[in-house]
């Protein structure tokens, strides 16, 4: 965007699952352009928000918490939220292994975003090996490639981990779909 603005996604950990944590898109549409955020965009209900910003940060976990702030005042929830520059999105994207992202659907394709301080190591050591015959993972920047067989996930080893071990606070997961449709509205804007 040559014109000193930069192109974020803040993806936002665990809302509006089951009535839970619930946060109006549109609302927060509204709540982050008061705050100075700029082209915001949602997409699904998930918490998936693109924007823009002008404003010179100390790194993204002062955006991130920016958004969580936002979102304390106008809906009194501690929600976390994770922010890339965009391009950092499309880099991992671009970095897909083969086996990921296909079209076959017995297979489910996730993409496992890490909150820092915690690294893919980290999820991988308390989590432990992937069944091979099953399911496939690989670490690439702070996120995790993540593949398995639909009608065998609860024989999976990562599926019950990713949301019951300590490390899943630090974890927010979207389908290789999700992605790609992000991606896609945003090169629209």
């Amino acid at each position: 965007m040559g014109d000193g603005t930069n192109r974020y996604i803040a993806l936002l950990r665990g809302v509006n699952i089951s009535g839970k944590n619930v946060v109006p898109m549109a609302q927060l549409r509204i709540e982050l352009g008061k705050r100075g955020f700029n082209d915001v965009t949602t997409y699904l209900h998930s918490g998936n928000v693109l924007f823009s910003s002008t404003e010179e940060t100390s790194g993204d976990g002062e955006l991130a918490q920016r958004i969580e702030e936002a979102i304390v005042d106008a809906f009194n929830l501690r929600v976390p939220v994770l922010v890339m520059p965009l391009s950092n999105l499309v880099d991992v994207m671009n970095h897909a292994p083969a086996w990921w992202g296909g079209n076959d659907p017995a297979i489910y394709d996730n993409l496992i975003f890490v909150f820092p301080p915690a690294s893919p190591a980290d999820v991988y050591r308390e989590i432990g090996e992937p069944k091979a015959e099953l399911e496939h993972i690989e670490p690439y920047r702070n996120t995790i490639f993540w593949s398995f067989s639909r009608k065998d996930y609860r024989k999976t080893n990562w599926w019950p981990k990713t949301a019951s071990t300590p490390i899943s606070k630090l974890l927010t997961i979207r389908t290789a779909k999700t992605i790609r449709k992000i991606l896609s509205i945003d090169t629209h804007n």
